[in-house]
C-alpha cells in the first residue's frame, strides 16, 4: 500500500513538471510570435514612411519642373528670368538667395566649371530649415499647395535645388550660344522625422 501511495506521488510530481515545462514552452511561443508581429509592424511604418518620402520627393521635382518653367511664378520678382538664355548670372556658388535661392553653380566651390569638384546638390544643405536656407521649399516660388503634418502625411514640404548645365548632343560642336538643361535634386519627407528621400532628374525647358 505504501508502494502504491509513493508511485502516486511520483507520478503527480512528473505530471506537474511537464505541464510546467510546456506552459513554459507555450509562454516562449506566444513572446516569439508577439516579436515577430511586432517586427513585421515596424517594418511595415518604415516602408510606407519611405513611400510618403518618396512621393513627396516626386512633388518636389514637379514643383521644380514648374518653377523652371515660370508656372505660377511671380512675374513681378524676376525669377523667370533667371531660366532664360541670359540666366546665368543667377545661379551662384552656394545656390544664391532671395529670387535666386535654390539656383545654383554646376561648377566648383569657387564657382569655376570644374569637372573634378562635387556637384553643387552633393555641397548644399538639402533638408535645411523650411523657407531658409540653400534650398527652395516646395511652392515658395509656384505657390503651389501641399498638406503636410496629419496622419501619414510628411512632416514638412519638400526642398530641392537646380543646377543649370550645358546641353551638348553627342557629335554636336560646341558653340558660342549653347543650349541649357537642369538638373534638379529633391529631398522629400516622411510621417516621421528622420525619413527621407532623395530624387533627382534632368528637365529640359519647354520652349
Amino acid at each position: 500500500m505504501a508502494a502504491t501511495y509513493q508511485l502516486v506521488r511520483r507520478q503527480r510530481g512528473i505530471t506537474m513538471v511537464v505541464s510546467m515545462l510546456m506552459l513554459i514552452a507555450v509562454l516562449l511561443f506566444g513572446a516569439s510570435a508577439a516579436r515577430i508581429a511586432w517586427q513585421g509592424e515596424k517594418a511595415a511604418r518604415s516602408e510606407r514612411d519611405r513611400h510618403t518620402a518618396f512621393q513627396a520627393a516626386e512633388d518636389g521635382i514637379m514643383d521644380a519642373e514648374r518653377d523652371i518653367q515660370g508656372g505660377g511664378s511671380d512675374a513681378g520678382t524676376g525669377r523667370g528670368a533667371l531660366f532664360g538664355d541670359d540666366g546665368a548670372l543667377g545661379f551662384a556658388d552656394g545656390c544664391g538667395s532671395g529670387v535666386s535661392q535654390g539656383l545654383c553653380a554646376s561648377g566648383g566651390a569657387d564657382g569655376a566649371d570644374d569637372a573634378n569638384a562635387a556637384p553643387a546638390w552633393q555641397r548644399v544643405d538639402l533638408p535645411g530649415d523650411e523657407g531658409g536656407g540653400e534650398a527652395v521649399t516646395h511652392g515658395q516660388f509656384t505657390g503651389a499647395a501641399m498638406q503636410t503634418g496629419d496622419g501619414f502625411l510628411p512632416f514638412r514640404r519638400p526642398r530641392y535645388v537646380i543646377e543649370r548645365l550645358p546641353d551638348h548632343q553627342p557629335g554636336e560642336e560646341a558653340g558660342p550660344a549653347p543650349a541649357y538643361i537642369y538638373r534638379v535634386t529633391a529631398m522629400g519627407f516622411g510621417a516621421r522625422p528622420g525619413t527621407e528621400v532623395v530624387l533627382q532628374t534632368v528637365y529640359r525647358k519647354a520652349d
